[in-house]
């Protein structure tokens, strides 16, 4: 696992500064989170961490390795973002199945896997479901179920529980904080104060 360091990083859209000379050290097995308002910047830079932005400018680092040229499957790491990016035609359990199939992972190991996700996230009884049979926060544990499969080095949560009611947003916030693993480090982008301080070190 790694530590990720975004350095003197900067962000262009045009001439529209959406970054500027930002400084974010978070360590191996830390928690921390970009806090702000919509339109500061924390998608922005979330999105270059993962390889799904250009950098305009600086440099970012997982462990030793700078990731500024790697294309985002090269980095290790996961996202989680707002519209859950789901394979529609695929049931829970195939959804959480295929990036351990990309692995090369045996059959045996991907139900272990899955079944102890499954059971974390309290989704164990919708694994034959596809994701339209699904409400939002049920698809939200789903998504996070699927960033912990592959096992990444960093993840990434980008307004993770945004748009869900409130008992359902304290409760996928709840499995965010217990699924918090050591040694893999965790950035969180998010509007509210109270979501940061609950979940993030």
């Amino acid at each position: 696992m790694a530590s990720v360091n975004i350095t003197n990083v900067w962000k262009y859209y045009g001439k529209t500064v959406a970054v500027k000379d930002l400084n974010i050290t978070c360590k191996d097995g830390e928690f921390v989170s970009v806090l702000g308002p919509s339109g500061c910047g924390k998608s922005s830079t979330l999105r270059m961490l993962a390889g799904l932005e250009h950098i305009s400018a600086g440099d970012i680092h997982f462990g030793d390795t700078r990731v500024n040229d790697l294309e985002p499957k090269d980095r290790d790491i996961a996202m989680v973002f707002e519209n859950y990016a789901l394979y529609p035609h695929k049931t829970v359990y195939e959804n959480m199945a295929n990036p351990l199939r990309l692995r090369n992972e045996t059959e045996e190991t991907i139900k272990k896997r899955i079944a102890f996700a499954a059971e974390m996230l309290e989704i164990e009884h919708l694994l034959q479901r596809k994701p339209m049979e699904l409400s939002g926060g049920q698809k939200q544990r789903l998504a996070l179920a699927l960033a912990f499969m592959g096992d990444p080095q960093v993840l990434v949560l980008d307004e993770p529980s945004t748009g869900l009611d409130p008992q359902i947003r304290r409760q996928v916030q709840d499995h965010i904080r217990d699924m918090k693993a050591d040694n893999r480090a965790v950035l969180l982008s998010t509007h509210d104060i109270e979501e940061a301080a609950r979940l993030c070190d």
